[in-house]
């Protein structure tokens, strides 16, 4: 389902306090420079999870961790599953590309996965929104009646994988299906089979191969994000005691 929008007002009051702090809380993210964590570099709006310091710098949905100094990871909104993998980010278009780690575990396990599968869009925080310039690639875990009927199709998009998910069953892929901002992919359902949905770069042709799945995920794919809501200057009205108020439009 498409996603709305409202607005609505915010209300916040705070007790006076000296200019100096009351700079700082307005500024948030301001205690925090720009790190660099492997090739890339961690800026405004996100920021690195400094365990020592044992501080936040923004919102928790922007928070970076550095995984062994090698590469920056988003964490995932589905308390423990495997979150994105950081790739390469254009702070001037407000995009970043990241792989699904969940589905790179998948592809890396040597006696197939361990755990549940999650489509991709269900893992991503508020803030950010799959570009619609992606393709979808979509992974079928399969009983093997089902299977046997699936190979039967005869179908070019759809490719029998040497990945497993349950000594019982067997995996298919099928790739090129075109992003759908509903999230609506029930017309590519198989019979007996889970599938799960995952984003991937797409080409200018609009093609992809099912053979090439495994670079298809390693690749990645694009997000966007929104920016942070701005707060309204601070203004004092009188009679109010030393206290500021004010108001904050806050995007839903």
């Amino acid at each position: 389902m498409a996603s709305t929008s409202c607005w609505f007002l915010f209300f916040a009051s705070v007790w006076w306090l000296p200019p100096m702090l009351a700079g700082a809380e307005e500024q948030q993210g301001e205690g925090c420079s720009a790190k660099r964590c492997g090739n890339i570099t961690i800026s405004d709006p996100f920021w690195l999870a400094d365990q020592e310091a044992a501080r936040s710098c923004g919102s928790q949905d922007y928070e970076v961790t550095c995984h062994n100094n090698r590469f920056p990871g988003l964490r995932s909104s589905v308390p423990g599953s495997s979150g994105f993998a950081i790739i390469d980010i254009s702070y001037e278009e407000k995009s970043l590309r990241v792989v699904d780690r969940g589905h790179l575990e998948l592809l890396q396990a040597s006696e197939g996965c361990q755990g549940m599968i999650l489509n991709t869009s269900v893992k991503l925080a508020e803030p950010f929104r799959i570009d619609p310039g992606n393709l979808n690639l979509i992974l079928y875990n399969c009983t093997e009646e089902a299977a046997v009927a699936a190979a039967a199709r005869r179908d070019r998009e759809l490719m029998q994988t040497s990945l497993r998910c349950g000594n019982k069953s067997k995996m298919f892929v099928r790739t090129g299906v075109r992003y759908d901002v509903t999230g609506n992919y029930g017309r590519y359902a198989l019979e007996g089979c889970d599938a799960v949905v995952t984003p991937v770069l797409g080409s200018s042709s609009g093609q992809t191969n099912a053979s090439d799945y495994e670079q298809l995920i390693n690749d990645g794919f694009l997000l966007s994000w929104d920016p942070l809501p701005l707060a309204a200057p601070a203004r004092y009205i009188p009679g109010s005691k030393k206290r500021w108020h004010k108001i904050m439009l806050i995007g839903m």
